[in-house]
C-alpha cells in the first residue's frame, strides 16, 4: 500500500498561499491547526489570514510537548468538530503530534514544516513521548505539503545542519536493507532505495556549499528530506531512510536522553556504521565537518563509555529489524575499538 503526497509547495513567502493550498486538496470548511507557541506567535495571524481568506474555520491547538496522550486528544476534537484536515505547523514535534491524530481520528494531515531538521515532514511515520517503542510507530501520511523556504531558512541553523545529518543516513540505511535482503530474504525495494540515496548523494556532493545554508541551500535541503519522507511511503516502512545509524541514536535516546538532536544523532551514527560496513566512512565524516555538523561524541555532551554502550544496545531495541549490528554482535571492547578508529571518540 502506498500513500503519497497528492499535493506539495516548496518556494519563498508560500505560507501565504496556505488557504488555497487547503482548498485546492479537497473542499474544506474548517481545519485544526497543530503548532508550538513560538510558532504560534511568529506566524499565526499570516496562518490565520490565509485560510480565512480561503473561507476556512480555523480551531488552534497550541502544545509544547508531544505525546501519545496529547494526540489522542487532538483527534476526538477534531473528530467532534467534523474537521476536514489536521494541519501540523511547526517543526518535528508539531508534525508528528498532528500526524498521529489523523491517524486516530482517519482526517487527513497536511505538513507545513518550520524546520528541516529531518525526514518528518513527508515520512508516514511518527514519533513522541508516551509511545511503548523507543522508535518512530506507523501514521498518517501527509496528503499535503507546504514548505516555506523563507521560514526554514529562519531558524536555527543547528536544526538544519540536523537535517543533513538525516539525509546522509540513507547511505547506511539502505546498505542495511541490501544485507538484510541478502541475509534474510527481507522485500527491498530498489526504487524507493534508489530515491533515498539520491538526498545522501546529494549531501556529500555539496556539503561545502549548503554549509552556507543560503535559501537556495535550504531548498536543496528541504527537497532532499521530502523526497526520502516519499521513499518511506512508497517502501511501505522506513527501511529506506532508517537502520543500524537510527537504532544508535534510539539507544541513545534512552541512556542519554536530551543529548543531541535526531539528525546529529544520526550522523555520527552513520559514521560509524559506514566503517563496520566497509563504506568510505571518513568521506561521510569530512562531509559531515565541513558544514559544521558533530562528528564526535563529545560534540553532543556524550562521553565514550556512553557511546559504546549505545552502539552495543543498538541491536536490541528493534530485535525483529536485522542491520549490520544484527550480523556483527559487537561487544563493549569492540564497539569502543570501532568507534576510536572512527574518530567518535
Amino acid at each position: 500500500m502506498m500513500e503519497l503526497p497528492r499535493r506539495v509547495l516548496v518556494g519563498q513567502g508560500v505560507i501565504a498561499e496556505l488557504g488555497r493550498f487547503v482548498r485546492e486538496l479537497a473542499s474544506a470548511n474548517r481545519v485544526i491547526v497543530v503548532t508550538g507557541p513560538h510558532v504560534k506567535q511568529k506566524l499565526g495571524k499570516r496562518v490565520e489570514d490565509s485560510l480565512k481568506s480561503a473561507g476556512i474555520a480555523i480551531t488552534w491547538f497550541v502544545s509544547e510537548s508531544a505525546t501519545k496522550d496529547i494526540a489522542e486528544q487532538i483527534a476526538k476534537q477534531a473528530t467532534k468538530e467534523k474537521v476536514s484536515h489536521i494541519i501540523g505547523l511547526g517543526g518535528g514535534k508539531s508534525v508528528d503530534l498532528s500526524k498521529l491524530a489523523a491517524f486516530y481520528s482517519n482526517i487527513a494531515f497536511v505538513s507545513v514544516p518550520t524546520s528541516a531538521s529531518h525526514d518528518g515532514m513527508s515520512s508516514p511515520f511518527a514519533s513522541m513521548k508516551g509511545l511503548d517503542k523507543p522508535y518512530s510507530i506507523v501514521a498518517k501520511p501527509p496528503a499535503g505539503i507546504l514548505a516555506d523556504i523563507d521560514v526554514i531558512a529562519d531558524a536555527p541553523r543547528r536544526l538544519i545542519l540536523s537535517g543533513c545529518g538525516d539525509l546522509v543516513a540513507k547511505i547506511t540505511a539502505v546498505k542495511d536493507w541490501e544485507l538484510a535482503r541478502d541475509d534474510v530474504g527481507e522485500y527491498y525495494g530498489r526504487y524507493a532505495a534508489s530515491l533515498a540515496m539520491l538526498g545522501a548523494e546529494m549531501f556529500i556532493e555539496n556539503a561545502s556549499r549548503w554549509k552556507d545554508c543560503s535559501v537556495d541551500s535550504v531548498r536543496e535541503i528541504v527537497e532532499a528530506l521530502i523526497s526520502g519522507g516519499v521513499a518511506a511511503g512508497i517502501a511501505g516502512s522506513s527501511r529506506p531512510c532508517s537502520g543500524s545509524e537510527h537504532l544508535i541514536s534510539h539507544a541513545l535516546d534512552l541512556i542519554a536522553p536530551g543529548k543531541g538532536l535526531h539528525g546529529e544523532k544520526c550522523g555520527i551514527g552513520t559514521i560509524l556504521m559506514a566503517k563496520l560496513h566497509g563504506l568510505e566512512w571518513d568521506k561521510i565524516s569530512k562531509a559531515l565537518k565541513s558544514i559544521g555538523s558533530p562528528t564526535t561524541a563529545e560534540a553532543i555532551g556524550i562521553d565514550a563509555e556512553t557511546m559504546a554502550k549505545a552502539v552495543v544496545m543498538a541491536a536490541t531495541v528493534r530485535p525483529e529489524r536485522y542491520t549490520i549490528l544484527s550480523k556483527k554482535k559487537l561487544n563493549n571492547a569492540e564497539a569502543m575499538k570501532l568507534i576510536t578508529s572512527a574518530g567518535v571518540a
